[in-house]
């Protein structure tokens, strides 16, 4: 019998999302320009073969609704890259919301902060517009 993914036995799977969205929800209480209460999270639960369908339905949930942090703003869900990968630059999301102590031990050359703004400005402006 083929071992199942860590990740895809039952006992393990309630606990991923609430560890994500503890990470999430972390992220936005060490922003300095961000209240985690502004921010709402809607999920569903597939269970057992259902959970086959979570990739289809989180990418057409994308496309569809074309959140800014999955579209245009890069790094939310980012984690510490760890010892060694901290040449990369910081990422969009840690310029614009500084905070994470992980974030400035980057040392690459992240994009500036008014061309992030800039992407969030043409995106917020083509939201509700077909493509």
């Amino acid at each position: 019998m083929a071992a199942i993914s860590r990740f895809r036995q039952p006992e393990n799977q309630s606990r991923e999302l609430c560890s994500r969205l503890r990470q999430h929800h972390n992220s936005l209480k060490l922003a300095p320009n961000l209240e985690a209460i502004d921010f709402m999270c809607r999920f569903v639960i597939f269970e057992h073969t259902g959970s086959d369908m979570i990739s289809t339905v989180e990418a057409a949930l994308i496309k569809l609704n074309r959140p800014l942090w999955n579209t245009a703003v890069d790094g939310f869900g980012n984690h510490d890259p760890g010892k060694g990968r901290y040449e990369q630059a910081r990422s969009e999301w840690d310029v614009i919301h500084p905070g994470r102590k992980w974030a400035d031990k980057c040392n690459g050359v992240p994009k500036t902060k008014a061309v992030i703004l800039a992407k969030i400005k043409n995106h917020l402006a083509t939201l509700g517009k077909t493509k």
